[in-house]
């Protein structure tokens, strides 16, 4: 055997080596979370939590979510499909993880918004996902800017202004903030269906254990 196909063999092991050691890393650190969740289980969701679905769905999906991680605004088209190709099936539950910048502000406004119901908070929500580049931007945010994009909507404005300052509003963040701990979540968008982390991160993974779970 030649030198070149020496050093050619001797490459393939090492990336063959590297590829095992990523699955097992992978592999373990999922196990790691899952045993986490078993252990705080009730920090998945809480019931004054923004969601949407059947109380009782047989797939139950939360997602910690940051209205500033542009991850989170690329998946929620996916979410949205996804939970409505299996209507009546399955809930989501948003869970608030304001890991950028300005994010708590904002946070602040799409609560108060959905104080004058859960029709107006999802139309909020989309609108502030749409318009993310413009006030989210990761340097110098500027989360006061999302109020021009709720003008039309039905909301009132002046209330939801009011709001924001609703002891309530504090207090889930509060809690968000304790389950977030509790979970070691520490990137967004997180998922977990039915109490099981994603095992791939991306929609169609989404799509294959939300599947997985509505099996009979």
């Amino acid at each position: 055997m030649n030198r070149t196909l020496i050093v050619i063999a001797a490459a393939a092991v090492l990336i063959a080596g590297f590829a095992a050691g990523a699955y097992w890393y992978k592999n373990a650190q999922t196990v790691q979370r899952a045993e986490v969740v078993r252990q705080h289980q009730g920090a998945l969701s809480r019931p004054g939590s923004p969601s949407l679905g059947p109380l009782m769905a047989r797939a139950q999906v939360t997602e910690f979510f940051d209205p500033a991680c542009e991850a989170c605004r690329a998946f929620y088209p996916y979410v949205k499909q996804i939970t409505q190709a299996h209507a009546g099936k399955v809930r989501l539950t948003l869970r608030y993880a304001a890991f950028h910048n300005g994010s708590d502000y904002v946070v602040k406004v799409l609560e108060a918004v959905r104080m004058q119901g859960d029709e107006p908070y999802w139309r909020a929500l989309e609108a502030i996902l749409d318009a993310q580049s413009v006030w989210a931007d990761h340097g110098r945010p500027q989360p006061q800017l999302v109020w021009k994009f709720l003008d039309g909507l039905g909301i009132d404005l002046e209330r939801a202004r009011r709001d924001m300052e609703d002891p309530r509003i504090a207090a889930l963040l509060a809690q968000d903030a304790a389950d977030i701990a509790a979970l070691r979540v520490r990137q967004t968008p997180t998922f977990f269906v039915n109490g099981q982390p994603l095992r791939d991160f991306s929609p169609e993974g989404l799509n294959a254990q939300i599947l997985d779970a509505l099996a009979p």
